[in-house]
């Protein structure tokens, strides 16, 4: 791909994602701010004894989510023991244990880390009753969750935030589904494979004999990337051209990570009454975006030596269909969105375009981040924003009318918190218990020294914010990493909500303050520069130490 080629790519994704914004952002809005049901929906209310109109408060919110998803890491680790007892189950044979557990929690936390091949360890049934919907049900979640908080600083003097059951349906039919539906069948005109054959057994063009894969590729693919899941129906994921044939739906692909996302902060703006608050915070991800962008981009164009330089670039891992600057942006894409989804191998990536990618999640996923959960994710950064810059000026911090006062910024803090403490924990147990360490260089761990660390290091963090890919090279189905990793999964994944879904419970109870001389305004370019700026600061203090172990060390190497 020649650089004006993909100037022209880029300019139409911003056109594509500028056309998106209003109408979704909008639609959106209006999806959650209604009080009528759709007649399914009201069939779905009476059969689970949910009263529509009855808001919940925050502790109540909380448990409908725990116990919705927990129950859905049940039924998917049931589904993947009984496979072999299941229809079109293609043969294959129950799912391990400890790979059930892993799988289960991955796909109910939108994480959708797979530590096996799933063309040869998932039959349809599987694939379909449990991951894809899975894949609906969780990114659902999120976006229920981002709801809330939303409503948070809408509210006034409110001791409730919504109904988890409310916001879930309607987020899967009215939003999801119909969206899904349809990319799925552009991606079937696009020539990604949408069928039941099974394995089919072919002969080559050299006398040899091959066995092809097939099955519901195009569904799964579009919720995949819609619902920013990331779990590909085949083991290279979107590198492969059943689910990714050619050019242009690669950039189909990169649209759908984007869209719903970066349609959010008009759903925001809508919300709280300010759409210049909405633009203020799609300036931030945009900014943190496209300097992710070109720095990958450049890293990966330099190569990292001879060999490089002379193949014309770094392109093992890469497929020639979509080139280095086709790959950087879905990999940008990728790891900004919690996707995971890739179209390259990550493992393959120069030293410091491999730090790109994790540093892209140590952000803290907010440009634009998983659906729903990047927006809530950069509003509790703008939270400690308006914080810092009130201790700059010596007044009582408010966000939009809001005051943010000792229990806010404690929540808001504990949010920051909680993904680094497991990347780092997990990372520093995995090298720190002989037995571990030991058996992870041994049987995990396929290049050794800085690179090995890496992979341990980018699992993790993958893990902790739910992107779910991988540095390939990582032999992840071991008891140690299926278990660590699970409970990072799972942790990372619902201990944050805990605290988004209190700090909305607190902030809809306050009543709202009118705006002074001395309120800050969080509609303009310092504000966007400042929230930028405490992402980066935040990230590089946390991460720095741990990155100079790894990419860091490999590139001056």
């Amino acid at each position: 791909m020649t650089f004006w080629l993909f100037v022209a790519l880029l300019a139409t994704l911003v056109l594509m994602l500028g056309l998106s914004y209003r109408p979704l952002g909008d639609y959106m809005a209006a999806t959650f701010t209604s009080r009528k049901d759709l007649r399914v929906e009201r069939g779905f209310y009476r059969i689970i004894g949910v009263d529509s109109r009855v808001d919940q408060s925050w502790p109540v919110y909380l448990r409908s989510v725990l116990a919705f998803s927990v129950l859905g890491v049940l039924l998917v680790y049931a589904l993947q023991r009984a496979q072999a007892v299941l229809p079109y189950s293609l043969g294959l044979p129950a799912v391990p244990e400890g790979l059930s557990f892993n799988t289960a929690i991955s796909f109910v936390t939108n994480t959708n880390w797979q530590s096996y091949s799933p063309e040869v360890t998932m039959g349809y049934t599987v694939q379909i009753a449990g991951l894809a919907v899975q894949n609906f049900l969780s990114a659902a979640v999120g976006i229920a969750v981002a709801i809330t908080l939303v409503r948070g600083f809408a509210a006034h003097r409110s001791g409730t935030i919504g109904n988890f059951w409310v916001d879930m349906t309607r987020a899967t039919l009215r939003i999801l589904l119909p969206l899904s539906i349809v990319f799925a069948v552009v991606l079937v005109v696009g020539g990604a494979v949408q069928n039941f054959n099974g394995f089919t057994s072919v002969s080559t063009l050299t006398g040899g004999a091959a066995t092809i894969p097939g099955g519901p590729v195009a569904s799964q693919e579009a919720i995949k990337l819609l619902g920013n899941n990331g779990g590909g129906f085949f083991n290279v994921n979107s590198a492969h051209p059943f689910e990714n044939p050619t050019a242009w739906t690669n950039l189909i692909e990169i649209f759908l990570m984007l869209l719903i996302p970066f349609s959010l902060p008009r759903t925001f703006g809508k919300m709280v009454g300010d759409n210049r608050q909405g633009y203020a915070i799609l300036g931030a991800m945009g900014a943190i975006f496209i300097v992710s962008l070109i720095a990958l981009t450049l890293f990966e164009l330099q190569g990292a030596g001879t060999a490089t330089q002379a193949a014309g670039g770094a392109l093992e891992g890469k497929e020639q269909r979509f080139g280095i600057l086709g790959t950087t942006l879905f990999s940008t894409t990728s790891t900004l969105t919690s996707t995971g989804a890739v179209n390259s191998m990550h493992d393959s990536f120069t030293p410091l375009g491999g730090m790109m990618t994790m540093l892209n999640m140590m952000t803290g996923e907010v440009a634009p981040g998983g659906i729903g959960a990047g927006l809530y994710g950069i509003l509790v950064v703008a939270i400690i924003s308006v914080f810092l810059a009130g201790l700059m000026v010596g007044r009582t911090p408010e966000y939009l009318g809001k005051k943010i006062g000792s229990r806010e910024i404690k929540l808001a803090s504990l949010y920051i918190l909680m993904t680094p403490t497991l990347v780092l924990l997990g990372t520093g147990l995995s090298f720190a218990i002989p037995a571990i360490k030991d058996n992870i260089e041994k049987v995990s761990i396929f290049n050794p020294g800085q690179h090995g660390f890496s992979e341990v290091l980018y699992a993790f963090t993958s893990a902790a914010n739910n992107n779910g890919s991988a540095f390939a090279g990582l032999s992840a189905n071991t008891p140690w990493l299926n278990a660590a990793l699970g409970a990072t999964m799972f942790l990372g994944r619902f201990v944050p909500i805990v605290f988004v879904l209190a700090l909305a419970g607190s902030l809809a109870a306050q009543d709202k303050v009118p705006a002074t001389a001395g309120t800050l305004p969080t509609h303009r370019p310092l504000f966007v520069a400042f929230v930028v700026g405490v992402v980066i600061i935040v990230a590089a203090l946390t991460y720095f130490p741990v990155l100079a172990l790894g990419p860091l060390a490999e590139g001056l190497h």
